[in-house]
């Protein structure tokens, strides 16, 4: 079993992987998502390195542009987990 601090480590790479695949998907630049969730461009770069962890508020807005339900994006995150 997982300690909580390797559950929360593999969860951060998880959804950074996670949000630069849909990105991708969405044909979004990092700018680009950044300007339509109202956010910087180097916040976004962070989160997809895994070096910050977006707020709730902040993923509401990026599964909002990146086309998806934040519910749909939290399942996403715990299936790669398992």
């Amino acid at each position: 079993m997982l300690s909580l601090a390797e559950f929360l480590n593999k969860t951060e790479f998880i959804l950074s992987d996670i949000l630069r695949e849909l990105r991708k998907k969405s044909n979004l630049s990092q700018e680009k998502l950044a300007q339509e969730c109202n956010l910087d461009r180097t916040f976004i770069s962070l989160l997809e390195r895994g070096k910050r962890q977006p707020s709730l508020t902040t993923i509401f807005k990026l599964s909002s542009v990146l086309g998806i339900s934040h519910s749909e994006l939290i399942k996403i995150v715990e299936k790669k987990i398992k």
